[in-house]
């Protein structure tokens, strides 16, 4: 069985290191890629280490820089890299994991399933990669690292609160 395939944006990715989920995150059941562009202008400095933990970096054709051009006239928000992040996620027919709101708003008008940074981490919970109680810890991490995330929304969802 193959497994499914996932294309992240970088702030993810970055949630994921904050909350040293890291190689948690890799160790889920799914191939994670990214646009070579993206992972070179955004995260290649800080985080060189990334291909090495699992996330494969997607070089887009010709074809899918005019797309991905077309796409930035429709959606002037979010940013020109989490454009072709989109793009590759609708060319590749496959969820895109982003907590940017403006990259989120775009790809839902363009019919893509959009996944987050809960998400993923209640899939290493139901994967048993992690417990509810590192979950916790990680998001505590990200938190306190200033991470844009719904905090409502976690601490509503974690027992007891943040």
């Amino acid at each position: 069985m193959t497994q499914q395939l996932l294309v992240s944006d970088a702030n993810i990715l970055i949630d994921m290191a904050e909350g040293g989920l890291l190689e948690q995150f890799f160790a889920l059941p799914f191939e994670f890629i990214i646009p070579d562009i993206l992972f070179e202008e955004e995260l290649a400095d800080e985080h060189p280490h990334f291909p090495e933990l699992g996330l494969k970096l997607e070089v887009l054709s010709g074809e899918l820089m005019v797309q991905a051009f077309e796409m930035i006239t429709r959606h002037s928000k979010p940013s020109r890299n989490d454009v072709f992040a989109m793009c590759l996620a609708m060319n590749k027919g496959c969820p895109l994991l982003t907590g940017d709101r403006d990259l989120r708003v775009a790809a839902q008008q363009e019919g893509i399933v959009v996944k987050g940074t809960i998400g993923m981490v209640e899939a290493m919970i139901q994967h048993n990669i992690i417990t509810a109680e590192q979950a916790k810890h990680s998001f505590q991490r990200m938190k306190e690292a200033g991470r844009r995330l719904p905090w409502e929304l976690i601490e509503a969802r974690i027992s007891p609160p943040l």
